[in-house]
């Protein structure tokens, strides 16, 4: 019996060391789990780009006003600025891996995902922002009433590549013109028409941009313009069918630029802008970025007025992309 007792003691020793030593395993795990981020390696990263747009360029100012929210709620976050040409370079940025995140116009998305554009499917959105207003300015005296009037004039229709060039051809189109032929179209940004004008050296330009943007305010201020309505051109642009089914009716209301004193309001259509990333980014920078474009809305609004219409009953309205998981996150977390 002590022989059978002494071989025994050991085998029952090692068992309970086994046992306490799995316990223990078990409760360090659970210890670890409590005192971990949840999300494990979903931390917000280091460096992020953001693709704007043009100087003088709404989207420019926006990304400005957001980098410095974004280092006040996220100090650890190095947040570049990336000039572009607008909505379908900041789109092919994106879709690229060139940039983290970037604002683009929804029918600018949508003509890159149409064409089947390299990366498309990974393309999602963080928040509707705001509009653009088409803003067709032209000197004060000018005979143009119409964009039906534009035939055989100087037009400024945006950069290749822009979200402004975008729009404009296919309300040429409507209006019955090509752009190609029917108009002399000066590819330049809003950086350099205001100017172009101003010096006689264009008859008119189309600018697609936040109100008020302030390169046409400005222009406003030193120099007698006045915007052209472009509410004739609604039904011919709709029937075009593809990406103009992202434009909609809307007005440029009388004082949205004191200085063309203008008695009523115009006339126009409007695209929506989305906060456009991809699905490379972690979800947990998704959601922080979120939370400080809706949190910040009116501080940004204060310098990008078209800023203060980001709600969050509208945000989640990101046709043609589907919510960033991040995002969508944020959103849950804070339905009431």
């Amino acid at each position: 019996m002590i022989l059978l007792m002494a071989v025994r003691l050991p085998r029952l020793g090692r068992r309970r060391a086994l046992q306490s030593a799995a316990a223990g395993a078990v409760a360090l795990a659970l210890l670890l789990w409590w005192l971990l981020p949840i999300g494990g390696d979903e931390s917000p990263q280091d460096q992020v780009t953001f693709a704007t747009g043009v100087p003088t360029g709404v989207y420019e100012t926006y990304g400005k006003m957001l980098r410095r929210d974004l280092s006040r709620d996220l100090p650890d976050l190095d947040v570049t600025l990336q000039r572009t040409k607008g909505s379908p370079d900041n789109v092919r940025r994106l879709a690229e891996g060139r940039a983290t995140f970037a604002i683009a116009a929804t029918d600018a998305v949508a003509a890159y995902r149409e064409q089947g554009g390299k990366g498309a499917d990974r393309l999602r959105a963080c928040a509707r922002l705001y509009d653009d207003y088409m803003q067709l300015v032209v000197p004060k005296g000018s005979r143009v009433q119409s964009a039906r009037d534009l035939k055989g004039l100087r037009v400024g229709v945006g950069e290749d590549d822009s979200g402004v060039q975008l729009i404009a051809k296919s309300l040429l189109k409507a209006a019955g013109l090509d752009m190609g032929k029917d108009v002399k179209a000066v590819r330049e940004g809003i950086d350099r028409m205001p100017g172009l004008l101003k010096a006689k050296k264009l008859d008119a330009f189309f600018w697609s941009g936040g109100l008020p943007t302030t390169a046409v305010r400005t222009l406003a201020h030193d120099y007698p313009i006045r915007l052209v309505q472009l509410g004739d051109l609604i039904g011919p642009l709709h029937n075009q069918g593809g990406v103009t089914r992202y434009y909609r009716a809307a007005s440029v209301p009388a004082d949205a630029y004191e200085d063309m004193h203008q008695p009523d309001a115009i006339k126009t259509i409007a695209v929506p802008n989305l906060l456009v990333t991809t699905d490379r980014v972690d979800p947990a920078l998704a959601e922080a970025v979120t939370r400080t474009v809706i949190k910040n809305r009116d501080r940004i609004g204060s310098k990008v007025h078209a800023a203060q219409k980001v709600d969050l009953r509208t945000a989640i309205f990101t046709d043609p992309l589907e919510l960033h998981t991040g995002a969508e996150r944020y959103y849950r977390s804070v339905k009431p």
